[in-house]
């Protein structure tokens, strides 16, 4: 996966077209998001997406590294946006296994979640 995949995810992120974030993924490719179950397929994957989408109306996301290692890609991440008047700054990382059809087979996400809440909370 190179630069240019991963600034196009990014550009889908940004979107507000959760659909559209989930059509990097394999069609049996899985999303998990910290500890949580993992999102299988891209219909789940674009209802996860879409929560962090209508939390965020103005959701913003930068991409601040990209790393390719031998087994994986990790992706560097920062969200921004505004959650009933309060507003949110985390960072985080996706860690990428790609599939035979050159999309992401599954991604390993991981953000601090205590703080996101805080924020969250004012």
């Amino acid at each position: 996966m190179t630069r240019e995949f991963a600034a196009r995810y990014t550009e889908a992120w940004c979107s507000q077209d959760a659909a559209s974030v989930a059509a990097f993924f394999s069609p049996d490719g899985s999303l998990r998001v910290n500890d949580g179950a993992p999102a299988m397929g891209r219909d789940a994957i674009t209802a996860v997406v879409q929560g962090f989408m209508t939390e965020f109306p103005d959701l913003e996301v930068r991409m601040d590294d990209l790393r390719v290692e031998e087994d994986c890609v990790v992706y560097h991440w920062t969200l921004t946006g505004t959650n009933t008047g309060h507003p949110v700054s985390i960072s985080g990382f996706e860690v990428w296994k790609s599939g035979a059809d050159g999309l992401i087979a599954e991604s390993q996400g991981d953000f601090d979640s205590a703080e996101y809440q805080r924020q969250l909370s004012g």
